[in-house]
């Protein structure tokens, strides 16, 4: 699909070391996102979905391995693109939301650092625009106090909030696509549900592509615009979703 925003074909991904040992735990996986689109991909644990995400952002833990397949982002190869590249592409174009937001969080530095380091490395903002932009972003993610929140520290806000400020940090680079893997893993449901909607909502309003990646299809069956069911490191179906939903496999 030449106007998709991402492109995935045939991805394979296996465990490494000596050749005969290799266990494959992607199978030729291949689906888009177009721009202004929610994608879900579902699967149980184990169903390869994670490695699916990191290896878009090509973040594979030791011990897996990129075997074959192609993924493209707006027409441009991601796979065999150096270590330098790989960085610059990943606040700018490629957004993340990983699952659990201490790990993505500097602790010794405060939250309006944080954010404004985005917005300065990746939209070539000045210390002013920055914070004026960081306290924007964390208004559009709904944290209610944002000029306190600016000065607080990651280990002084509740697990809500701080995947509210992961939310903000992937967005405030304004990246063309944005992967979530399970980010509501940790939150109550009324959270989870806040973060999706707006997540959807930055997908709609900026044109981002959105990838969602979820073990719980409840959760994005009012969100996402198509999914894509993997089950045991195979696609077993894809399309819309009120088609997937009324006719799973």
């Amino acid at each position: 699909n030449m106007s998709a925003l991402l492109s995935v074909r045939d991805l394979c991904i296996e465990t490494a070391g000596p050749e005969q040992l290799r266990k494959p735990i992607v199978h030729s996986l291949s689906f888009d996102v177009e721009a202004g689109q929610v994608v879900a991909l579902v699967g149980e644990s184990g169903s390869g979905k994670s490695l699916t995400a990191l290896s878009l952002m090509q973040l594979l833990p030791g011990g897996v391995r990129l075997a074959a397949g192609s993924i493209r982002l707006e027409q441009d190869e991601l796979i065999g693109r150096t270590g330098r590249e790989l960085t610059a592409l990943r606040g700018r174009s490629l957004g993340m939301i990983f699952q659990e937001p201490m790990t993505a969080l500097n602790p010794v530095l405060s939250i309006g650092d944080q954010i404004q380091e985005v917005l300065k490395r990746h939209r070539g903002m000045t210390r002013v625009e920055a914070r004026a932009a960081a306290l924007d972003v964390l208004n559009r993610v709904a944290i209610p106090d944002p000029v306190r929140c600016l000065q607080a520290y990651p280990h002084e806000l509740s697990g809500g909030m701080r995947q509210r400020v992961v939310t903000a940090i992937a967005v405030a680079g304004s990246p063309k696509l944005l992967i979530a893997d399970e980010p509501t893993t940790a939150l109550d449901v009324r959270t989870q549900s806040l973060l999706l909607d707006l997540l959807t909502e930055f997908a709609r309003r900026d044109g981002m592509g959105l990838l969602l990646i979820t073990h719980d299809l409840s959760l994005v069956a009012e969100r996402a615009d198509r999914v894509c069911v993997l089950f045991r490191g195979r696609l077993c179906e894809s399309g819309p979703v009120s088609r997937v939903l009324e006719h799973p496999v």
